[in-house]
């Protein structure tokens, strides 16, 4: 099987990448429709895609068959998801080495979110405790693997200041990861303050910004509230004042995820991940607004 284009040989070409984020279905319905999202989404050509990864077993098998499918039926470079949760360091090792015989060489490497229903993260046994770990395990087995890791230009949740985050955020960096995907965020002052703390100690690969057009003010409350970012009060008082609607509060996180892209784009960024929650219209859109 022909190997994946390693991430990083495209970010030498100096441009910037456009990649999506799938997750896995929980069901055979959800996968096929996932295959429909995929060839809508074929037509404006991602850079790559990633696949999550479900924790506590959740989704783990259906992660390497939704991979396996974005990649062998739509061409995608695909880049699978990988955390610690619940995984011993040989079931680990055993889960990169099926990687890399599926021809992928992009790994997103992440110690994972706590099982549902527990309070705090626990290593399994011979696990791993932190996602540095699992970068300098992972390239030790295939030193050929091009390997992402998360940043949050707001700070992770459980961290104790901003700067214990970009300590540990520099410990994946020195231990082989390539560059760095952020989670979301809706105020761009808070990227480029992110990246320039970053290179103030000395993190020097790319960081991506992850975007995530609002479907619903409810939803992204969620979200928000899980991950520590923060909704701008223009853009809350935008969502309450739609209601109801969801097209008019879809067409109002589209319009804002757009001006975010573009001033971006314009900054320098090195390109941009969308979180779409498998669903084609507004990475279409966005395509679609970016290219006129």
């Amino acid at each position: 099987m022909q190997p994946d284009r390693s991430i990083s040989e495209l970010f030498a070409q100096r441009r910037p990448l456009r990649s999506l984020e799938f997750f896995p279905p929980k069901d055979d319905a959800g996968v096929e429709a996932l295959r429909q999202t995929a060839a809508a989404l074929k037509r404006i050509g991602p850079d790559f895609v990633s696949v999550t990864y479900g924790a506590g077993g959740s989704t783990r098998e259906r992660t390497a068959q939704v991979s396996a499918m974005v990649k062998e039926e739509f061409g995608f470079t695909v880049m699978p998801h990988l955390t610690c949760v619940g995984h011993s360091r040989t079931e680990l090792l055993d889960v990169a080495d099926r990687i890399y015989a599926g021809g992928f060489r992009n790994v997103m490497t992440l110690r994972g979110d706590p099982p549902k229903g527990a309070s705090e993260f626990q290593p399994a046994a011979d696990g791993l405790r932190y996602a540095s770990e699992l970068v300098g395990l992972l390239k030790a087995r295939h030193p050929d693997f091009c390997l992402g890791v998360g940043g949050y230009p707001e700070k992770h949740p459980e961290a104790a200041s901003l700067d214990v985050d970009l300590a540990h955020l520099k410990h994946k960096v020195d231990a082989g990861a390539s560059f760095i995907t952020t989670q979301l965020f809706f105020d761009n002052a808070a990227y480029y303050r992110f990246v320039d703390r970053c290179r103030a100690n000395g993190i020097t690969v790319p960081v991506v910004p992850g975007i995530m057009p609002v479907l619903s003010l409810k939803q992204i409350t969620r979200f928000t509230e899980m991950c520590g970012a923060a909704l701008p009060e223009k853009l809350v008082k935008r969502l309450e004042a739609a209601g109801e609607q969801p097209e008019i509060v879809e067409t109002i996180g589209i319009d804002w995820a757009l001006s975010q892209i573009r001033d971006l784009l314009a900054r320098g960024a090195p390109g941009y991940h969308l979180y779409i929650l498998n669903r084609a219209k507004s990475a279409l859109i966005l395509a679609a607004g970016l290219a006129a």
